[in-house]
């Protein structure tokens, strides 16, 4: 019965294949309908906002009701391009998570990466930089599946070249000088001299980053010759950031003399004012500074100062007019003008919390902890402050882009093994049935015993990749305590105990001068330097070690409360609004609400000994309600002295404009609540490639 069954089926297939229909198309004419309405919406600038929406959204129900193939998938691609570039984010979000389920669907692996490749290009105009990295590194994935050709290897160096500048954004320079270097290599392979010239910018920056000035200037030189190189039509432009970028590296480095020239040979160049009259404005004002550190002109500085802020009132450029205004500070204080310096270093760093500049909001508090005496433990206060909250913050991000990296390659490779064994059974199969009419039994016979084997084998591979994912989490921690514990005691037996040796014997020799002395101190020197070339190597290997991406932020709130949950014993309850997009907050609300909630589960647990608490995060019209409460011990609230957990709840709540309400007896709990002005961010298509400012 089996037997004629199967026959049966074999003949309707071999029927249906030789008749079988031609798959449903677009027009021609329908496709040019769709490209009309789309070139109006991208380039009608004469048109209204709103109307070219209208255009768009109908170039879209034009492409949903095409039939399913490749042509639909890339013409709702270029629809979901054109809502991001109109700036209408919740039309780009909508198409593009249309066309990422349709183009999973039928595996389409080229729109599938063009697809989170524009994601991640959003998320990072919006400041969403673990997203951001995130769907770089999924389009990454996609684009290696490609065939390798010129096409693909292209895709994949500029998806390497955009995780590096996510990464330059907070600060993980190592990872990001990894990804830059991946893309060079295939950059120099396919001469494209423009993008070498991008990524090696992007590099530059890297290392000036780091600290490292001959890295930082021979990169960004490398980029000027492959500037020369390309037939980019802003050439002109991008050789003058350059030139800016190499005077920046001279003027972070300390070495005003050369960043002096530099500065001045740019502005010799009469079209820079007239062609790019912000980059013009960036040179006077570090020129000024310059000029000031060189040759102690007060009055040079100034003027040219002055005129650097008419340009900036002309151009509007926020982020750098803090930097002027610190400039000038320092010029006024030079002059011993010293009130008048305070209120330009005032200036510059309420500006630069405006622009979110966290380096230029340091240097502002640096400043005024020098210049005003009378408050310099206030600023000194707060740059500690918040420099450990930009440090924690940037530690966090760099943790997660290096988690994406950490992928379970075992897994990865089992899915590509089945999916070559169902390719090679399909093509068997096919095989099969062309030449198996004649031999009909013993072919039924065949497929069906290695069908039987088949399916056996995957049902063990499933179950392995299960048993993989039960145990990965495990083996993780063990890994990781394992970890901590072989460089503790690295750091403790070896490096500390070494650098205590020497500074107990350069304690003796500092007073004397012999030769004996001065040669013996030579020798513990170099042996100092071997020690940091050994930390140096901790560091790298530490560098790629712990990181995982936090899924979303109410998924990082729930595993972070459930482990405080598990660890302490205290019964934890959370609620929050399900229908707020809580990923489109803006990052600064979210990591200091993460670190709100988590300072507070401590306080439960170490100070309040309690048993029960409760954290609820709600929507209140433009307003977010945080409220944390527990059956604790309590405390006096009117008590002046304030722990660190309690003031740094205090600072963060205040970092992002919220109010505070915390209501406590001794011996009837507690509870914080907190308003906080519901933000969310915009989007703006970053520029490239990145200009440097000292």
């Amino acid at each position: 019965m089996k037997n004629g069954t199967f026959i049966l089926l074999i003949l309707i297939v071999l029927g249906c294949s030789r008749q079988k229909p031609k798959p449903e198309v677009a027009s021609r004419s329908e496709v040019d309908t769709i490209q009309r309405l789309l070139d109006i919406a991208k380039t009608a600038k004469e048109l209204s906002l709103e109307d070219r929406k209208a255009y768009l959204r109908d170039a879209e129900a034009k492409v949903l009701a095409m039939p399913q193939d490749t042509t639909q998938l890339e013409q709702l691609s270029q629809v979901s391009l054109a809502y991001m570039k109109l700036r209408d984010s919740l039309g780009f979000r909508k198409s593009n998570a249309e066309l990422l389920k349709l183009s999973e669907e039928v595996g389409a692996t080229k729109i599938l990466g063009y697809s989170y490749w524009d994601l991640a290009t959003f998320m990072e105009s919006k400041g969403v930089m673990d997203s951001a990295f995130f769907h770089y590194k999924k389009a990454l994935d996609n684009f290696e599946e490609l065939p390798k050709d010129s096409t693909s290897q292209s895709l994949k160096a500029r998806m390497f070249y955009g995780m590096a500048r996510v990464q330059d954004s907070y600060k993980d320079y190592l990872g990001g000088e990894i990804s830059a270097s991946a893309a060079i290599k295939i950059f120099d392979e396919l001469d494209d001299n423009y993008r070498l010239y991008n990524t090696y910018n992007i590099l530059g920056i890297l290392a000036n980053g780091m600290g490292d000035k001959e890295k930082s200037l021979s990169s960004y030189n490398k980029a000027k010759e492959y500037l020369k190189k390309s037939n980019i039509k802003n050439k002109n432009e991008l050789i003058w950031q350059n030139q800016n970028n190499i005077a920046s590296v001279y003027l972070n480095s300390g070495d005003y003399v050369k960043a002096k020239q530099a500065y001045q040979d740019m502005l010799a160049d009469q079209g820079l004012k007239e062609e790019s009259p912000g980059l013009h404005e960036k040179a006077l004002g570090s020129l000024a500074y310059s000029i000031l550190k060189v040759d102690g002109d007060t009055e040079q500085a100034e003027k040219l100062l002055k005129e650097a802020f008419d340009i900036n009132t002309q151009t509007g450029d926020l982020y750098d007019k803090a930097r002027l205004h610190y400039f000038y500070a320092e010029v006024l204080a030079a002059k011993k003008d010293t009130t008048q310096a305070i209120a330009q270093a005032n200036e510059s760093f309420a500006i630069a919390q405006e622009t979110y500049n966290n380096d230029r909001s340091l240097d502002a508090l640096k400043l005024l902890t020098k210049l005003d005496t009378a408050k310099a433990s206030d600023y000194a206060e707060e740059y500690y402050q918040l420099n450990e909250i930009i440090s924690e913050e940037e530690r966090t991000k760099r943790d997660k882009f290096a988690r994406i990296r950490l992928e379970t390659d075992e897994i990865i490779e089992e899915n590509q093994i089945l999916t070559k064994e169902k390719q090679v059974w399909v093509y068997s199969a096919i095989l099969l049935l062309i030449f198996g009419i004649g031999f009909i039994t013993m072919v039924s016979l065949y497929v069906n015993n290695n069908q039987l084997k088949f399916k056996q084998r995957q049902q063990e591979s499933n179950q392995e990749i299960y048993n993989l994912l039960l145990s990965q989490q495990g083996k993780f921690e063990e890994g990781k305590k394992l970890e901590q514990k072989r460089i503790s005691e690295e750091l403790h037996d070896g490096i500390l105990g070494e650098m205590l040796g020497i500074r107990l014997i350069l304690s003796g020799l500092n007073e004397r001068n012999d030769p004996a002395s001065v040669q013996q101190r030579s020798a513990l020197i170099e042996k100092l330097q071997n020690l940091e070339e050994e930390i140096r190597t901790i560091s790298h290997e530490l560098n790629h070690s712990a990181y995982e991406k936090f899924h979303n932020f109410i998924v990082s709130l729930k595993n972070m409360i459930g482990e405080i949950e598990q660890s302490s014993g205290i019964m934890c309850n959370f609620t929050y609004d399900t229908e707020l997009y809580w990923d489109d907050l803006l990052g600064d609300i979210k990591i200091n609400a993460y670190r709100i909630i988590q300072e507070s589960l401590k306080n439960c647990v170490k100070h309040a000994k309690s048993e029960h608490v409760s954290i609820s995060f709600h929507a209140m019209e433009d307003m977010l309600k945080l409220t944390i409460t527990d059956d604790g011990v309590g405390f006096d609230i009117n008590k002046k002295k304030k722990g660190i957990g309690l003031r740094n709840i205090i600072s963060r709540v205040k970092k992002i404009k919220g109010t505070l309400d915390i209501d406590s007896k001794r011996g009837k709990g507690t509870t914080i609540k907190i308003l906080i002005p519901a933000k969310y961010t915009d989007v703006k298509i970053p520029d490239e490639p990145k200009l440097v400012n000292a």
